[in-house]
């Protein structure tokens, strides 16, 4: 029986050279009289390996001739809110989803660019919002970010879940696409409103001891380090969760 050497991705010619004579392989192999099945396996994965490889090479120069021709993204939206506790309020600029996505969508299209979001409600009302920007070849590449409901201002539950998944979706595509606005923005609270208050840290403390809960634990589910790691914005998060626990006891 006639043998074939192992074929490499990186031994094949570049571009539809590589793709022609790689199914010219794959088409003796398949018709051959005496045919090999391991060895056409072989050459199927080596097809799927040198399609994904230059998909990959066709995502990079996508996305660099992107950034090359990448829009300038403006702030166009103010926001102001009183504190619930009474305190200084919060009032910032930003730029927001639909203004991003009218700047870069033209851009992306020229360059067989696109990109989709992926929404999950994890556990303890926690969102994630993974960002997929895929090029018309196939290759593809995720950010993810996640954060609780955000709290701050007014906002009933449904409007917090909402705020969150806006924020994350814009920050996500800025990650995805290695942009961002300048100044970055610090909307829907999270950095504007900084870390919790003495007064704050010392009443979930209080409510932790109450209820007997695992520091190390609350914090991981938090996703920080230590309670002065907190965003004002998730306070009232914090604080129900563990309001919900001590009714929760018998």
């Amino acid at each position: 029986m006639n043998t074939v050497a192992k074929i490499e991705p990186e031994q094949l010619p570049a571009s539809n050279d590589g793709s022609a004579a790689l199914m010219r392989l794959i088409e003796r192999a398949a018709t051959s009289a005496d045919l090999d099945v391991a060895k056409l396996e072989h050459l199927l994965a080596v097809k799927a390996q040198w399609e994904a490889t230059e998909a990959r090479k066709a995502f990079m120069v996508a996305k660099a001739a992107f950034k090359s021709e990448a829009p300038s993204l403006v702030k166009n939206k103010r926001v102001a809110f009183a504190s619930r506790g009474g305190g200084a309020g919060t009032e910032y600029d930003y730029a927001t989803l639909d203004s991003v996505a009218d700047a870069v969508n033209p851009v992306l299209s020229r360059h067989d660019l696109s990109y989709s979001w992926e929404t999950e409600q994890l556990e303890g009302g926690v969102v994630r919002v993974t960002c997929i920007l895929t090029h018309i070849m196939g290759h593809s590449e995720r950010v993810s970010l996640q954060a609780g409901a955000d709290q701050s201002g007014s906002k009933n539950n449904i409007q917090a879940i909402g705020s969150t998944v806006s924020f994350l979706e814009r920050y996500t595509l800025l990650a995805a696409l290695g942009m961002a606005t300048k100044g970055q923005d610090t909307d829907a609270g999270y950095q504007a409103a900084g870390p919790i208050t003495a007064e704050q840290k010392d009443a979930l403390i209080a409510l932790m001891k109450e209820i007997g809960a695992d520091t190390k634990k609350f914090l991981n589910f938090l996703g920080i380090e230590a309670l002065d790691n907190l965003h004002a914005s998730r306070f009232d998060f914090a604080r129900q969760c563990l309001e919900k626990k001590r009714g929760a006891k018998p």
